[in-house]
């Protein structure tokens, strides 16, 4: 009968340790760079014009979509920017995070077939340093991204155009 050597046995064992660690280690590394890579704008970049306007620059993430990080009434929420959709579109379970008053329903023509959503206004809106003030909104229970679609019910309020992969928004004088 062989014996086995406890040591040898320690020594795999550690070897294996080290590189679930090791992979653990650079996923946690890299889930920075993807993150930053799905939302490069997670502090959107801000500056005031010669005129005093509130300026935010957004870079385009790899798909080439603009998402954003702002606030609706004081808390953090992230943007998706979207001129095709006609207000401003809210995931029913973020909007019960937002306590959202609902003022009534109605039926809209989504991507995905026609959906009874839920009108809400929101009293402040925030994009870097623009503030947005009632701006109208629906609750939508069919959506399950954790992703508001900034839509035209708030970026007709701004001025904004692209150049290049960037989007830059202006308020308006």
């Amino acid at each position: 009968m062989t014996e086995v050597d406890p040591t040898n046995k320690m020594a795999k064992i550690f070897v294996w340790i080290a590189w679930i660690i090791a992979l653990a280690l650079l996923m946690f590394l890299f889930q920075d760079i993807l993150d930053e890579q799905y939302n490069p704008n997670s502090q959107p970049e801000i500056r005031l014009t010669a005129d005093g306007q509130a300026e935010v620059i957004l870079a385009q993430n790899r798909q080439g979509h603009y998402l954003a990080s702002g606030t609706i009434n004081g808390t953090a929420v992230t943007f998706l920017l979207d001129t095709g959709a006609t207000q401003v579109s809210i995931p029913a379970h973020i909007a019960e995070q937002l306590d959202l008053v609902v003022q009534g329903s109605y039926r809209v023509q989504t991507a995905n077939g026609t959906i009874t959503v839920y009108k809400t206004e929101i009293a402040q809106l925030s994009l870097g340093n623009i503030f947005l003030y009632n701006v109208a909104a629906h609750i939508n229970p069919a959506m399950k991204a954790d992703e508001i679609l900034l839509g035209m019910s708030a970026l007709k309020q701004v001025d904004f155009y692209q150049t290049g992969k960037q989007l830059i928004l202006r308020e308006p004088l």
